[in-house]
């Protein structure tokens, strides 16, 4: 997805500031589907304004500049639709945690073991997040079937860091075991 389907699609939600587009998309109901940074939300914003794909417009602050509030036109939730209609690109995944799992052989067990409560952490800190949203603001058509779809993926992910978690310490210590014999 690009930056410029990112805004669009948060705009269709409702009007935001480039602030709430880039809040959204980090912390957000939209921070699981693309990541997009201030510096490139200006530029699509400013570019999808003089498309005509989103309108603009300043609200007074009291001591700060004027804000700027975008909205989505019906060319914009036009161009959106399109833009879903066209084949997806494969999902991608990231992860810190993998690599350190990948290179479990060359650490010592007690940085596995840290890092897999760190996971676990994080873990039950997203499925947290996806079951408390349940307010009005999080209620769209869709929006339970994709929640429920994380809290899925979520849950598989604790049960196979629980169930398989110990496998990923053993690699760690029986490395750590050869190194010490050949001393």
């Amino acid at each position: 997805m690009s930056v410029r389907s990112l805004c669009l699609a948060i705009l269709s939600f409702g009007d935001a500031t480039g602030y709430e587009i880039r809040k959204e998309s980090t912390e957000g109901r939209f921070s699981y589907f693309d990541d997009a940074s201030f510096g490139s939300i200006y530029p699509a914003l400013a570019r999808l304004e003089s498309d005509g794909l989103v309108t603009v417009r300043e609200e007074p602050q009291a001591g700060k500049p004027a804000r700027k509030v975008y909205s989505i036109t019906e060319a914009g939730r036009t161009e959106f639709i399109n833009s879903l209609c066209e084949p997806q690109a494969a999902d991608t995944f990231k992860s810190p945690f993998l690599l350190i799992a990948l290179n479990a052989a060359q650490l010592p067990p007690e940085v596995i073991r840290r890092a897999l409560e760190r996971r676990k952490a994080q873990v039950h800190e997203e499925l947290r997040l996806l079951t408390e949203c349940e307010n009005e603001e999080c209620r769209h058509p869709g929006s339970d079937w994709t929640r429920n779809y994380g809290i899925a993926c979520m849950n598989v992910t604790l049960a196979y860091l629980e169930e398989h978690g110990e496998a990923l310490i053993k690699i760690a210590e029986d490395s750590a075991e050869q190194l010490a014999a050949a001393e």
